[in-house]
């Protein structure tokens, strides 16, 4: 029997940009929105490889066209007979599920779906069940990124600004968190 194909990844996307009128609890009209969410990065590894591979959008001669890096995506999806996400059914899923609609994919092959965030919270009673908080603590080699140059939102923003640097710390950041 052969062993099924074991795929770890995960994806950042570009925020939503809209023009609001407060900082809290707002309603956010379709009209307001400027610029719409899209893929910025993906990072995935198949389990038992020590190789990760990565794509992003700093190249693209249209940022908000995310086509080809989802392309790639779905090629190893499609290969795949089990994925292994943080938080990915309530996000990362839908996410790229949205945007291979929106880019005329055929959906890949079925696979199963274990979201490590979802057994977390079912079977532990840790502190938190964040990404960070559960490799300090179980992980002897690779920690979720914490220190950078670029911080919180600000590392997106300067993606989106095609800052050399920031589009590194995204890599090193996407990929650590498939890592950890």
């Amino acid at each position: 029997m052969q062993k099924p194909k074991v795929l770890i990844f995960d994806i950042e996307t570009a925020p939503i940009l809209a023009s609001v009128w407060g900082l809290f609890d707002q309603n956010v009209a379709l009209n307001q929105i400027e610029k719409d969410w899209h893929l910025l990065s993906w990072s995935a590894k198949w389990l038992g490889s020590k190789d990760v591979m990565y794509a992003d959008q700093r190249n693209a001669k249209s940022i908000e066209n995310d086509k080809a890096i989802l392309k790639q995506l779905w090629k190893l999806l499609d290969e795949a007979d089990i994925v292994i996400t943080q938080n990915g059914k309530k996000f990362d899923v839908k996410k790229i599920n949205a945007r291979f609609v929106y880019h005329g994919f055929q959906p890949p092959s079925s696979y199963k779906h274990i979201d490590i965030l979802q057994v977390a919270r079912k079977k532990f009673g840790f502190t938190s069940h964040k990404l960070e908080y559960m490799t300090n603590l179980l992980c002897n080699t690779y920690k979720k990124v914490t220190k950078r140059k670029f911080n919180g939102f600000d590392l997106w923003k300067q993606c989106l600004a095609n800052n050399v640097d920031a589009w590194e710390e995204m890599k090193h950041y996407n990929k650590y968190d498939v890592l950890s």
